[in-house]
Order: structure tokens, then sequence, then C-alpha cells
């Protein structure tokens, strides 16, 4: 059985791969990621989840190693990541809820011996209920938006203000499964 490497450390990652019904180890990558666009989102994402394969691999030599990176991006074009703070926090969702907004996952399998890699971008369209100021300190105070992108989630508490999306459900959560189990497969690992 090929080794599979999630080079990521989050949680809500390690239970979207358990989905996939396939052995895996964690190991969370240490490379510095790019946090500005220069050449859309999805060449952001998609460089991330690259950087993040690649120095696990580096540090393995071997396996299948998994990068994802997701962020969103606001009905302004303004790129949304983990909020440093409560008050970035607050500030992000405000502006997220007064139009629907764009959620990408940049998702990279690579191969650490041979160095092939296959990757790709998903892409879902957001749209939020708006909160008030005291709904929205209520939901923080219920769920911790500084380690989620666009400082939300939608498998929790978020999914009281968020009535519906278009694309895939998973990608908003943090990584898209069919997608990974697509890249996969061009490596000959079988989920199914």
């Amino acid at each position: 059985m090929t080794r599979i490497i999630l080079a990521s450390a989050s949680p809500q990652r390690r239970k979207l791969m358990e989905i996939l019904g396939l052995p895996f180890e964690i190991i969370p990558s240490k490379a510095d990621e790019i946090t500005q666009m220069t050449r859309g989102c999805g060449h952001l994402v998609k460089t991330n989840a690259m950087l993040k394969a690649r120095e696990v691999a580096e540090r393995l030599g071997e396996g299948l190693i998994i990068g994802a990176d997701t962020v969103v991006l606001s009905s302004k074009s303004r790129l949304i990541l983990k909020p440093s703070d409560l008050k970035e926090a607050k500030k992000n969702l405000k502006e997220l809820m007064a139009h629907p907004h764009w959620v990408y996952s940049g998702v990279v399998v690579l191969d650490a011996k041979t160095g092939r890699v296959e990757s790709a971008v998903e892409k879902t369209k957001v749209f939020m209920n708006k909160l008030s100021d005291t709904q929205i300190d209520r939901y923080h105070k219920l769920v911790s938006p500084l380690d989620k992108a666009g400082g939300f989630d939608i498998e929790g508490r978020g999914a009281l203000f968020i009535p519906r999306i278009e694309g895939c459900y998973f990608n908003v959560v943090g990584l898209p499964v069919a997608t990974l189990a697509g890249l996969l497969k061009k490596f000959g690992v079988q989920t199914l």
C-alpha cells in the first residue's frame, strides 16, 4: 500500500481525509505560505498547496504527499485569510455577509520519490444571511474564527447563517474530497 501523507494540521482536513477510507498519516508542513494574490486566487491556492506538499516531500523522500490551501475571496475581490483577531474576524464576516463570495481550495498530490505532481483548484460560491453585531459576537464565542479561512465554519454553527452554496460543500470545509479522490486515482489509488 502506498504511503499517503496529509501535509496539514487542520482538524477539518483530518476528518475529511477519513471519508476517503484510506490509511494516512499527518505530517504538517512548515512551508511559508504566499499571502499576496498576484495571478488570481486559483494560482495562489495551488501554489501554496504545492509549497506545503514539496516541503514535506523533501523531508520524507517517499509517499504521496497531499498539500491543500483554502482562501476566501470577497465580492470586492479582497483576499480574506484566517483572521488575526476577533475584531478582524467580525469585520471580515460582515463583508462576507453583504454579498455572495467565493471559497477557493488548491489541492496537490506529489509523489515524493518521482516528483510527479497532479493538482486541481476547486471554487465554491457561498451565500450568507446577515447577522447583527450581537449575533456575530455570540457566534465567535461558540466558534473560534481564528483557525478558519474567512473566519467561519460551514460544518458547525456557521450552517445557521449559510442558506446555500453553489459548488462543493467539502471545499468550503477545507478539502474538496471528490477532487482529491480523482487526483489520487491518477496515481492508481482507489477510494471506491
